[in-house]
């Protein structure tokens, strides 16, 4: 006699109850939270190096950076003059809800106005974890190539914007722009593309505007 036991089902069922309870907490301090994710080295923390100097002067900014192991970004953050807390997994490949939680709670909630979190880079895991947030952002860059949203479907599928990085590479690179824009129309077409460069700062004000757009959507 065998019995089945459905772990993910649990698991996820688990991390959405905690799920709920950071988006109460979140909602009732007015604290619009937004989940990066992206692959290794697509350009998160630099795009945020990049684009938090330009939202601070109107919104109070904090960041939950998320690895498997040290406190390099959370440094590089921190250096901006923004609130930066390291979460290291210590293998896991992704955030989940609860380590989030515990974060949140030590915050000053009410003297933020923006939340990032900054996933583990994957983007396999995190795209299936519900971290309470209200929107997610998925960064790719054009030297991964122009298949990773066939390949990585989910993470893509579940964003409200894309992010295309280093574009000041594709001079030198083979990247199907129309591939890659074509295969994200197929399963998320209403979702805005930014074209990025965190090196030259092409399209970080458009990404700029987007996001405060959506924060005081989120207050009024």
């Amino acid at each position: 006699m065998s019995i089945r036991i459905s772990v993910h089902q649990d698991i996820m069922r688990g991390n959405d109850e905690w799920a709920k309870r950071n988006r109460t907490i979140l909602e009732e301090y007015n604290v619009f939270t937004i989940n990066m994710l992206s692959s290794p080295g697509a350009g998160k923390t630099s795009l945020l190096e990049a684009v938090i100097p330009r939202l601070k002067p109107q919104l109070q900014v904090a960041v939950i950076e998320g690895d498997v192991c040290t406190t390099l970004d959370a440094e590089r953050i921190a250096a901006l003059g923004v609130q930066a807390i390291q979460i290291n997994t210590q293998g896991a490949c992704h955030l989940d809800a609860r380590m989030i939680n515990e974060v949140v709670q030590s915050l000053p909630l009410s003297l933020i106005d923006l939340l990032i979190i900054e996933n583990v880079g994957n983007l396999v895991c995190p795209a299936s974890f519900d971290l309470g947030e209200h929107c997610r952002v998925t960064v790719t860059s054009t030297t991964e190539g122009a298949d990773k949203v066939e390949k990585y479907p989910e993470a893509f599928q579940r964003s409200h914007a894309i992010l295309l990085n280093k574009i000041d590479l594709m001079p030198h690179l083979n990247f199907g722009i129309e591939q890659f824009e074509l295969g994200l129309r197929k399963i998320r077409s209403k979702a805005p593309i930014f074209h990025t460069s965190a090196k030259t700062g092409e399209g970080v004000q458009e990404w700029e505007e987007w996001l405060k757009k959506r924060v005081r959507r989120s207050i009024e």
